[in-house]
C-alpha cells in the first residue's frame, strides 16, 4: 500500500506544542488510526519505521514525541514519578489524549476506531492511559508496567500485550493476564522464552529477536483487525 509521512506539529496538554511522525495510507478512508508510543528513546527512528508499518496495514499512525521541547531527562523523571504516584493522569497521558484529539480530527480518520500500542515506558503508558479513555478500542502494550492503582485494569478496553520472560516486566504481563481474565476482558498476553526487553526494535542488535517481533507484530495485526478495524 503507497503511504504518505510528515512530521506535525499540534498543542500538547499544556498548550505547548508537540512533535510527531504522520503515516497514513494514501486515499480519502476513512481509515482506522493507531497512536504508537515510544520507549525512553523517545521518537526516534525505530518508532518513524513502526508508524509507517502501521500506515502500510491501512491505518493512519501518529507516532507521538513526549519528550518535544523538553529535557528528557526531566521529562523521565516526571513521568516515573507519575506512573509511581499517579499514573493514570500525569503529563504523559494528558498529552497522550491530546493527541488523539488531534489525530481522531483528521478528516481521512473514523474516530470510532482506534488504538494504541506502546512499549516499554509507552506500553506502560498505553496501559494506564486506555483505562481513562474510552476511545481506544484496544492496546498492544510491550514489556510494559501495570497502572496504580491495579483496579484501574478493570476500566481497560481488549488488550494484545507482549512480555519477555527474561525481563523485570514478565511478571507484570502474567498479572494483567490474571486480572483481565477476573475482570472478563478480552485479551491476548504471551510470554516469549529466550526474548529480552525491547525484543521488537530491529534497530537494536543486542536486543532484537526475530522470532518473538514477528509473532508479536501478527498477534498485534490480528487483534486491531478485530477490536479497531471492526
Amino acid at each position: 500500500m503507497a503511504i504518505i509521512t510528515q512530521d506535525v506539529s499540534f498543542p500538547g496538554s499544556t498548550g505547548k506544542p508537540l512533535q510527531a511522525r504522520l503515516a497514513q495510507p494514501e486515499g480519502n478512508g476513512p481509515f482506522p488510526a493507531i497512536v504508537v508510543i515510544h520507549e525512553i528513546y523517545g521518537l526516534n527512528d525505530n518508532i518513524r519505521d513502526i508508524t509507517g508499518r502501521f500506515a502500510d496495514q491501512g491505518y493512519v499512525a501518529l507516532g507521538v514525541d513526549l519528550f518535544a521541547g523538553h529535557s528528557r531527562a526531566v521529562c523521565m523523571a516526571q513521568f516515573m514519578g507519575g506512573m509511581l504516584f499517579n499514573s493514570t493522569d500525569h503529563l504523559g497521558i494528558r498529552d497522550l489524549k491530546a493527541s488523539l484529539d488531534y489525530l481522531s480530527k483528521l478528516p481521512n480518520v473514523d474516530p470510532q476506531r482506534v488504538g494504541a500500542v506502546g512499549y516499554c515506558m509507552g506500553g506502560s503508558f498505553a496501559i494506564a492511559w486506555a483505562s481513562t479513555d474510552k476511545r481506544l478500542k484496544a492496546i498492544a502494550p510491550y514489556y510494559a508496567m501495570n497502572p496504580r492503582p491495579a483496579e484501574a485494569i478493570a476500566r481497560l478496553c481488549p488488550v494484545v500485550g507482549s512480555y519477555p520472560k527474561s525481563d523485570f516486566t514478565a511478571n507484570a504481563g502474567k498479572t494483567l493476564d490474571g486480572k483481565l481474565n477476573d475482570y472478563k476482558i478480552e485479551h491476548d498476553i504471551k510470554i516469549y522464552p529466550g526474548a529480552k526487553h525491547s525484543f521488537f526494535n530491529d534497530q537494536n542488535a543486542a536486543s532484537y529477536n526475530a522470532d518473538a517481533a514477528k509473532d508479536s507484530w501478527e498477534r498485534v495485526l490480528g487483534f486491531f483487525q478485530t477490536h479497531v478495524k471492526g
